[in-house]
């Protein structure tokens, strides 16, 4: 039925075989439940992201709806809770507590077969792994959470060396 080849191209392709210029809550549903139905859960989109490629495609958006439909269903999300403010990346101090936190809840998440869990842990860890490259401590920061991702059971050790290495101690010293 869908020409698309990714889930992307499939919710510009639904968007236009609606055929509206504007853009609310039931424009968005429709595209997630196609999305939904060819690729799956996981490849769903907040509505927030939807509505920002539809908009960059020159969409009209109803915000109203759309965040209506946002709050509706962030409020909804049984993982609110062990989510807020789970990552303080200001200090290698508050990472390590950070990475611990989220160790913690990635294995009780494992422990329940939560694989809802698990790929939103994911997700927020790599999101905030994106916007750290600006400053030495922001790189250390970043190849943390990338040594965490790859390696949860190992990371204990591995920060343990790595803060023990010559490299890290010339770095960050005065820290």
């Amino acid at each position: 039925m869908w020409e698309a080849k990714n889930s992307r191209d499939l919710m510009i392709e639904v968007w236009e075989k609606l055929d509206c210029e504007n853009v609310g809550a039931a424009e968005i549903e429709a595209i997630e439940a196609a999305v939904h139905g060819v690729y799956g859960p996981s490849a769903v989109e907040s509505p927030m992201r939807i509505a920002r490629l539809l908009a960059d495609e020159g969409a009209e958006l109803r915000h109203s709806e759309i965040m209506e439909l946002f709050v509706r269903r962030f409020e909804s999300r049984p993982y609110t809770a062990e989510f807020r403010n789970i990552l303080k990346l200001t200090s290698l101090r508050s990472t390590l507590t950070s990475i611990r936190r989220l160790e913690n809840l990635r294995r009780k998440f494992a422990a329940e077969g939560d694989k809802e869990g698990l790929r939103l842990i994911r997700e927020r860890v790599i999101a905030a792994k994106k916007g750290l490259t600006a400053t030495p401590l922001e790189r250390e920061i970043a190849e943390w959470l990338a040594v965490w991702l790859q390696t949860p059971e190992a990371f204990e050790t591995w920060v343990s060396l790595r803060q023990r290495s010559a490299d890290f101690q010339e770095r960050f010293s005065e820290i």
